[in-house]
């Protein structure tokens, strides 16, 4: 899934790699030995396997025509040439038709020190000269509270607007409620026959998103038992459905409402009025934000207006019944309902509203939607329905498709209540935070006010971890208890490797005269280097991809060597001072890349756990 890739990174020039300069290498000694010229799409450098002793592979069969010889000589004089003219190549080994090249202990030393001097390794600036790219994501609906599946699509939303920023794009993050539609008068309606004033500041209090998300099951419950007697009396399942009085009366609050009546209109208000402030409450919880809030009620007019438009041009059609539809049976598709018979619209229409909204306001190169994969037809249909209205930036819109999430229990169903909570998942990964911490042993004699907040840390950065480490493709299982183990490819663990460093580097501070010449690096001290190297192309691939997951795996990888290389590698009491200063040097670039990563996925690092 890379996707406008040029458009979304841009090395400056004081970060040109070691593979810049290699590459550079070899169209000089091509035109040296074979007096040909190489272009550099044929040089095919990548990261050397690791069962193959090397840093770097140059794949040579693409040459071959330039140097009319066989695969292992042309290798051979390449590794030559290179390990001669420069310097950072030590050695080369070839293998059949791929030159390994080895980098040498000095270069990898001198990087050490460039990437503690550079503040923001990793990150790239920002490229005014550039338009945005505007980033939806959580789109609630305002019957129901937030859940585990909105949990994902927030944490990915937000995690994939700071990788963009970090690939020196201007991000716009944005959140659509859905706000109106018969699911809202759903809600409405039960609460008006069954709520007897229930507010959020009732006796038995409730926060506000909860108690309009209680109706809303009301309203299936009651529904079902309207449909059981209609069954009962002799209809069949489909027709009782049809005859149901109560989705009838839903049809009806729905009219009221795109009609302005009064009653209904406030009843709207102030239903959605507790919806948001318990909305805002989980995103404070959860560590998100946006940039600018949009609603269905306030672009649903101007998707219709758009409509009738393409109906003027001949672009969309209407049927006998009232109802406007498009035809897409010519790019594979079908018919696509855009306003039903009685005038009211639906998700598309609002859609169509909405992103002519954000593109005339913000003129954005990219818009990305976080939506689940069960809108794929959606979001196809939106892109050919735009092109045929005739505006120009419809392929500028991607629908960033992600999988479900399921509990060890099965799926979740709303209108049943089975969902999981996003505000009692949050509460419960803290207090399991908590548990772990306090049998473990982990945070002593620590005032309680920081242990609260290492414990909301800890909890926070567990869940998130665990479900960023996914390939958003993938549908997941989430397990609280395995997410927030203190081993393994976990948050906790990345957060443990973190402090462990801040607590290595504040007993540092203590020693003195620790200035002086480095010492040499060993082989599990390269091995952490290359991955440190590694981190700036690992965010570039995150950008590209829209694939938080390979920053996650990555920061696992930094800190399980870090670990390793902290057992079997003495800092503090290293054998001479030039050990110590290397080590602590080392630690202290991990830990920064460390924070940086987790950054990028939302997640906050303690000082010590």
């Amino acid at each position: 899934m890379v996707i406008f890739a040029h458009k979304l990174f841009h090395p400056p020039q004081h970060m040109r790699t070691l593979e810049d300069k290699i590459i550079d290498c070899f169209q000089t000694a091509i035109s040296s030995l074979y007096g040909k010229e190489a272009d550099k799409s044929q040089l095919q450098l990548q990261k050397t396997k690791k069962e193959f002793k090397g840093d770097f592979t140059l794949v040579v069969f693409p040459l071959l025509r330039l140097s009319g010889k066989n695969p292992e000589l042309t290798a051979s004089e390449l590794g030559q040439y290179a390990k001669d003219n420069l310097q950072e190549v030590a050695d080369f080994n070839v293998i059949k038709g791929f030159l390994n090249l080895e980098i040498s202990r000095e270069y990898w030393l001198s990087f050490l020190t460039k990437a503690l001097e550079h503040t923001e390794y990793g990150y790239f600036p920002i490229r005014e000269e550039e338009g945005s790219v505007m980033v939806e994501y959580s789109s609630p609906n305002t019957n129901k509270p937030l859940h585990l599946g909105h949990i994902r699509n927030n944490l990915l939303g937000f995690s994939i607007a700071r990788i963009l920023e970090a690939n020196g794009n201007k991000v716009v993050k944005v959140n659509l409620v859905n706000d109106r539609g018969i699911h809202i008068c759903k809600s409405m309606l039960a609460y008006s026959r069954f709520g007897s004033g229930e507010t959020p500041l009732s006796p038995e209090i409730i926060k506000g998103d909860h108690l309009v998300g209680k109706y809303y099951v009301r309203f299936d419950q009651e529904l079902k038992k309207e449909i059981e007697i209609l069954v009962s009396e002799g209809m069949s399942r489909e027709e009782a459905e049809k005859k149901s009085s109560l989705m009838a009366d839903a049809r009806e609050m729905l009219l009221k409402w795109e009609a302005g009546d009064p009653a209904t209109i406030e009843l709207w208000k102030t239903m959605n009025g507790w919806v948001y402030q318990g909305f805002e409450a989980t995103y404070k919880k959860m560590g998100v934000d946006f940039d600018r809030m949009y609603y269905e009620s306030e672009t649903y007019s101007l998707g219709k207006e758009l409509v009738f438009r393409g109906l003027e041009s001949g672009a969309l059609y209407r049927k006998d019944d009232g109802s406007v539809w498009v035809d897409l049976s010519g790019d594979g598709l079908d018919q696509k309902l855009l306003l039903r018979s009685d005038g009211t619209t639906v998700y598309m229409t609002q859609d169509i509203g909405t992103a002519h909204q954000r593109f005339e306001q913000y003129k954005i190169d990219k818009h990305i939607y976080v939506v689940g994969n069960e809108q794929n037809y959606h979001f196809q249909v939106l892109s050919l329905v735009l092109k045929k209205l005739g505006f120009e930036w419809f392929n500028k819109i991607f629908h960033l498709s992600y999988g479900m999430v399921e509990l060890p229990e099965g799926k979740m169903k709303s209108r049943e209540g089975t969902v999981v909570d996003a505000d009692d998942l949050i509460d419960e990964m803290v207090g399991t935070a908590k548990q772990m911490s306090e049998e473990l042993g982990k945070l002593g004699e620590y005032p309680d006010e920081e242990k609260q907040r290492i414990y909301r840390q800890i909890g926070l950065g567990a869940l998130k971890y665990f479900i960023l480490k996914v390939d958003p493709k993938k549908n997941m299982m989430f397990d609280p208890r395995e997410s927030i183990d203190f081993n393994g490819n976990t948050g906790p663990f990345i957060q443990y490797t973190y402090a462990r460093i801040q607590s290595v580097l504040r007993k540092s501070s203590e020693m003195k005269g620790l200035t002086g010449e480095r010492a040499a690096l060993n082989e599990k001290e390269i091995a952490l280097v290359k991955i440190v190297y590694d981190f700036p192309e690992t965010v570039k691939s995150a950008g590209e991809s829209l694939n938080p997951a390979l920053i996650a795996n990555h920061l696992f990888e930094l800190a399980r060597e870090f670990n390793q290389f902290y057992h079997e590698n003495p800092i503090l009491t290293a054998d001479d001072k030039a050990n110590i200063i290397t080590r602590l040097e080392l630690s202290k670039l991990c830990g920064e890349v460390i924070r940086k990563g987790m950054y990028l996925l939302g997640i906050e690092v303690p000082e010590r756990m």
